[in-house]
């Protein structure tokens, strides 16, 4: 039997009893339709939740901190984190980058433009390379690079040039702040045109010494706080460069390594390619290297958990559709064989082959599931539709559920957090698993029917009326 006969067949068989077809449908449809919706908003609270965590911090990063007395397995001695365990780290698995950010004394370094606008914020020491891979970007000019010349180069935070402070006044800061007619003033100086000079030096009563170097300004960051408050008014330059810098500081006031000086930087910070590859490498780093951590996982993961019960709970309640759906195919396809007896002896007698006969009931039964997967999937994106629309018209009215209990609560309150979002999402790939689903049901509940009807006798069931 030709495949295009066959399915004509089953078509026309399904037809026969309009409304006892339509019912099986329905019923996979139902259960299709409990399934998408269930998968949907689990996927739309997750990402939601993502999107309200991104914008307290980058999930992908973990911070390291390293301030002695022991790491985080709990050792009496703080391990040492220095430019060795970093590249260490750094080559493990998801690992994008791993650089210090090491922040100088205050006093160490000095940056003036001339002899009136002096600099008073942090410095940051980096890994040139490691910017770009941190998500940093840039306003203005280029990323950091090492220094060649005599000249060291800076990149700074997008409202660094506000640091730069008056000195010759009593009250010499400009604020970023809009005045009354909503202008924010301009700072002092002009970081990608005025000269800035680094000062490294000791002052006393006697005298005063001081080593001056040139700097360059590459660039100036977009101010990003997911991505680290110094990306606003820092200054940024490598960490070859702070280290020569903070070791002529400490010469030129005799000032001895203390104990800390051993355990490396006190402060680093791993960007990972995957948010997936976060726990893994935070353990290693916690436990392993014994050094103390802390990303967006602590927060993440409570919360994923929680969206993953919820998703359990209503996807358990999908499934029971499912199963009383795939209870109808059977029992349609079971009534079917009955009235359909004397056709399948007829069938038998002309020499249609067994493996045809099964086929075709297989066929009518991956047929109904196909239908229902089909017309369950449309219908989801329309309750899908009506939930995101709903959402936005409580958000837009002020009355998010955030304080009503159960899953749309959490989603409420994760919404206004991440300043909104579709709370049920369907990706193309839930819509081609939900027909496949809707298809294997009807196969799996067609197939004891189907092995009933070529073990009929075909001398009985011609005599069948």
């Amino acid at each position: 039997m030709k495949t295009f006969d066959l399915i004509s067949m089953c078509f026309r068989n399904l037809f026969r009893r309009k409304m006892r077809t339509i019912l099986t449908v329905l019923g996979v449809v139902i259960g299709t339709c409990a399934i998408i919706v269930t998968i949907s908003l689990g996927l739309g609270m997750t990402k939601i939740q993502e999107d309200a965590l991104a914008q307290m911090g980058d999930l992908t990063k973990i911070e390291i901190y390293n301030y002695g007395g022991g790491g985080g397995s709990g050792s009496s001695e703080a391990p040492v984190l220095d430019d060795k365990v970093l590249k260490q780290i750094s080559e493990l698995e998801g690992v994008e980058v791993a650089t210090p950010l090491a922040r100088a004394d205050w006093s160490a370094m000095e940056f003036w433009v001339g002899e009136k606008f002096r600099f008073s914020g942090q410095v940051v020491g980096i890994y040139p390379e490691a910017m770009e891979k941190l998500g940093y970007q840039m306003k203005e000019g280029s990323y950091l690079t090492e220094g060649t010349g005599k000249k060291i180069p800076i990149v700074m935070g997008e409202q660094a040039a506000y640091n730069f402070y008056n000195v010759k006044k009593r009250d010499g800061w400009v604020y970023p702040y809009p005045d009354a007619n909503g202008n924010i003033p301009d700072p002092y100086v002009d970081v990608m045109k005025d000269e800035i000079t680094l000062r490294i030096g000791r002052q006393d009563e006697e005298k005063t010494k001081l080593v001056e170097y040139e700097t360059q300004v590459q660039g100036v960051l977009v101010a990003d706080f997911s991505k680290g408050w110094e990306t606003q008014e820092s200054i940024f330059m490598s960490i070859d460069d702070m280290n020569r810098m903070v070791a002529e500081y400490k010469k030129l006031n005799k000032i001895k390594e203390s104990s800390n000086s051993s355990k490396g930087y006190e402060n680093a910070v791993v960007k990972c390619s995957d948010i997936k590859y976060v726990e893994s490498v935070e353990s290693y780093i916690s436990e392993t290297l014994g050094l103390q951590t802390n990303s967006m996982e602590s927060i993440r993961k409570p919360m994923q958990k929680q969206i993953q019960q919820q998703s359990m709970i209503l996807g358990g309640l999908g499934l029971i559709s499912l199963v009383v759906a795939a209870i109808g195919i059977t029992n349609t396809m079971v009534m079917s064989i009955y009235e359909r007896t004397r056709e399948i002896g007829i069938m038998k007698v002309l020499g249609c082959e067994i493996p045809n006969i099964r086929a075709m009931f297989l066929t009518e039964a991956g047929i109904i599931g196909l239908l229902g997967g089909i017309v369950g999937t449309l219908v989801s994106f329309g309750i899908s539709w009506v939930i995101n629309s709903w959402e936005m018209i409580k958000m837009a009215l002020g009355i998010m559920s955030d304080g009503s209990s159960g899953g749309f609560g959490m989603m409420g309150g994760m919404m206004g957090m991440g300043g909104g979002g579709q709370v049920s999402l369907i990706p193309p790939w839930l819509v081609l698993v939900a027909v496949l689903f809707g298809i294997l049901i009807g196969l799996v509940s067609g197939f004891t029917p189907a092995n009933r009807a070529v073990k009929i006798s075909a001398l009985e069931a011609i005599k069948h009326d």
